[in-house]
């Protein structure tokens, strides 16, 4: 399952780089996971909002 920014639990981040969804399992590097966040926040509002 992919990175969700609504996955918050403290227990998805066991150290400060790496993330594990204690949902689905999902692990990666934590900034990774904060950059596929931003970048998918930024197309939604881009098709929300047609320059």
């Amino acid at each position: 399952m992919p990175p969700t920014p609504d996955l918050t639990a403290k227990k998805n981040r066991p150290t400060q780089g790496k993330f594990h969804c204690v949902t689905c399992g999902h692990h990666a590097h934590a900034d990774t996971v904060a950059a596929t966040n931003v970048l998918r926040a930024g197309l939604v509002r881009r098709h929300a909002n047609p320059a």
